[in-house]
């Protein structure tokens, strides 16, 4: 296997993704808005009025898009930035593409999900969610939904602290280590021919919201945050599918 790697999107996750794969022996490229300054970097930017500049040459690589699909909000040219990122793949001889998406993409009602679940698209997010799942897999690509990420940086006992929360102390987390995602994609891409169109990524630990942070805030000597939902919403996303190509979850949350 050709060990080539693109990156569009190397903020947080990408560029972690990045330094592995190079640690692994890979040849990289990963992009930015603009163009950094180490030998991997290149730029990958959707101008105002629609066209890409870029200078991403790697012919014949595994390709992550690794872009931030928002939180609440999303960024404008998300959709069309995938757009032209699976264009770029396609005409570089691209052998694999994964988008990496978001478990929020499921309903928010009480129940057990997994790959196979039913969509109902209630928001707006959760709709441009599904609309770049739907161009990825339409181009023949790979799509993994990522749970809640943590990591170095994104502590939950230092993100919630003192925070009133919009759920229940009774929830539960569906949360996965960046390292975990990391691993994730790389297994994915080593087994990309005979592995399924979506995978979950989420650690198979669901304790309640309110344990969960109470133990991270307690390591941190930070205040526990507060719910203010009257209702628990007892919502378990399957993250199990992906050990079938021997990936195993290494990492707590």
């Amino acid at each position: 296997m050709d060990k080539k790697l693109v990156i569009i999107g190397a903020g947080w996750l990408g560029e972690a993704l990045a330094q592995e794969a190079l640690t692994q022996g890979w040849q990289v490229e990963a992009t930015h808005r603009e163009q950094g300054t180490q030998a991997h970097e290149r730029q990958f930017a959707l101008q105002d009025e629609g066209t890409l500049v870029h200078n991403v040459s790697l012919t014949d690589a595994y390709w992550v898009c690794a872009m931030s699909p928002g939180a609440r909000r999303q960024p404008s040219n998300y959709q069309q930035s995938l757009e032209h990122a699976l264009a770029l793949y396609q005409q570089l001889n691209g052998k694999g593409f994964v988008l990496c998406s978001s478990t929020g993409i499921y309903d928010q009602q009480s129940g057990q999900y997994d790959e196979r679940s039913a969509l109902s698209l209630a928001t707006a997010r959760q709709q441009r969610l599904a609309q770049a799942e739907q161009t990825t897999l339409a181009a023949g690509a790979k799509v993994l939904r990522l749970g809640g990420l943590v990591g170095p940086n994104r502590e939950p006992g230092r993100f919630v602290a003192g925070k009133t929360l919009s759920s229940h102390p009774e929830d539960k987390v569906n949360m996965v280590h960046r390292d975990d995602v990391i691993a994730g994609i790389l297994t994915l891409i080593q087994h990309y021919p005979q592995a399924q169109p979506i995978y979950n990524l989420v650690h198979p630990s669901h304790p309640s919201k309110q344990n969960y942070y109470q133990v991270h805030c307690q390591r941190r000597g930070t205040q526990v945050p507060q719910f203010s939902a009257e209702q628990p919403v007892a919502r378990v996303i399957n993250g199990g599918a992906i050990e079938e190509l021997g990936f195993t979850y290494g990492h707590d949350i």
